[in-house]
């Protein structure tokens, strides 16, 4: 054989190797969802793209036949004829059985070197670049091998499947694409400038809402302005007065025992008319809307669905016990939506102070603390709501002024306490980088 037939023998088969290496990465790497958009645009070889991979066990079948046949002619080659060529090279310089052994070393070293780097590495990287171009060019030409190749994928792969079945082994892969899947991906878009930071924000935040509770954003039951029907006009206008709000709930004797709400609107339509107290007192009969009541388990993904059903926007929230925990309005769940994008908040609950330290309200959500302070996990997520519900987490009692626990690389310690309630926080970020849960810091 002449060294030219020696090179282009040599590079056809690195060539064909190259192809097959090519495929493999191509057709593993592709995203069905990638292929789904270049088939919306009128690429009809990516439907042959996604068949193949319905069958990853034939493509890889073939795959292995043909790198591992090129490889075996690459073999045979090499010792064919690139040992004697360097035999006859190195005789002049060495003892003739020293020069054949060198001979033999140097043809494996050249012909090994030469299919890992031009017929593995380099067409893998280039395959990887744009998994779903390369892919949907090597269809037709995979295609032909698969059926060219059937006698001996259906052999290889009966015994592969038959030896899997016989340990347990699972024999097909199932694709399945997770929240956490979707949230990395969104993370990698906004890292490489395709998203922007809000609307980063926005997709983390539709996620939570299957983790958040409607607790976590409702207004807490000693924060919430009711009526009651005894109350008398100046009691009333006093409280629309100081606390302005869309709606406000009418209770027969206290916050327990609602009869409805009434909207902002309908009270001015019959502030001019009639005395206040009077409107109040006949809600039940005149006025009165239909009140929707949701237990405090939902989800905020759930809250959002009964409101839909109800066709309503306001909600009171109560416990297990039937008491009164609270009210949530569409606004809120928005709100947790939306974060500050549409909704920037006036009296912010997390106020940083400088570079390591903040002050977060007690009945902040936990969630949201997380967020800020860029926290995977703190000890006991789920048992509590807020970052006052942590500190009694943490403590195991109600919290007095100025104790502190430490967990996930931060200080959180109580500066203001209102009867028994956790008011505000100060959290510090530790200078060691430990992020294990240490014990509560007494005062």
């Amino acid at each position: 054989m002449s060294g030219y037939s020696f090179l282009f023998i040599l590079v056809l088969l690195l060539l064909t190797s190259a192809f097959f290496s090519a495929a493999e990465i191509a057709l593993t790497a592709s995203k069905k969802t990638k292929l789904q958009v270049l088939l919306d645009k009128g690429e009809p070889r990516a439907v042959k793209v996604m068949a193949l991979k319905e069958q990853p066990g034939t493509f890889f079948t073939v795959v292995q036949i043909g790198v591992n046949a090129v490889a075996v002619l690459g073999g045979v080659l090499g010792e064919s004829f690139l040992n004697g060529y360097l035999a006859d090279l190195l005789r002049p310089l060495a003892d003739p059985t020293l020069a054949q052994r060198l001979a033999s070393v140097g043809s494996f070293l050249i012909i090994t070197i030469a299919f890992i780097q031009f017929a593995d590495l380099i067409p893998k990287r280039l395959a990887m670049v744009n998994p779903e171009r390369v892919a949907i060019g090597i269809a037709d030409p995979m295609l032909v091998c698969v059926r060219a190749l059937r006698p001996l994928v259906y052999l290889f792969n009966g015994l592969a499947n038959l030896f899997l079945r016989l340990f347990k082994l699972p024999t097909h892969s199932i694709e399945l694409i997770t929240s956490e899947d979707i949230a990395a991906m969104v993370g990698a878009g906004a890292e490489a400038g395709v998203l922007r930071k809000q609307e980063l924000h926005l997709i983390e935040n539709v996620f939570e809402l299957e983790s958040r509770t409607v607790a976590s954003v409702m207004t807490y039951r000693d924060e919430v302005v009711y009526f009651t029907i005894a109350e008398d006009e100046r009691s009333i206008r006093q409280k629309i007065t100081e606390s302005p709000h869309s709606k406000y709930l009418v209770c027969r004797e206290d916050i327990d025992n609602v009869l409805g709400y009434v909207d902002s609107k309908d009270l001015l339509q019959r502030i001019a008319s009639e005395d206040l107290s009077s409107v109040i007192r006949s809600l039940d009969r005149l006025y009165a809307k239909k009140l929707l009541v949701i237990p405090d388990t939902l989800n905020l993904s759930e809250a959002l669905a009964r409101f839909k059903e109800a066709r309503d926007s306001f909600a009171v929230i109560i416990n297990e016990y039937g008491m009164v925990v609270g009210v949530v309005t569409l606004n809120d769940i928005v709100g947790a939506l939306m974060g500050n994008v549409v909704h920037p908040s006036d009296d912010d609950q997390i106020v940083r102070r400088d570079e390591t330290s903040w002050l977060v309200d007690g009945v902040t959500p936990i969630e949201d603390v997380k967020k800020v302070l860029d926290i995977d996990e703190l000890p006991g997520d789920g048992e509590y709501e807020t970052i006052a519900g942590f500190m009694i987490y943490q403590l195991k009692r109600i919290p007095k002024k100025s104790e502190a626990t430490e967990a996930s690389g931060y200080k959180f310690e109580v500066v203001d306490i209102d009867n028994y309630k956790v008011d505000q926080l100060l959290v510090t970020r530790l200078n060691s980088s430990a992020t294990s849960t240490t014990a509560p810091a007494q005062p």
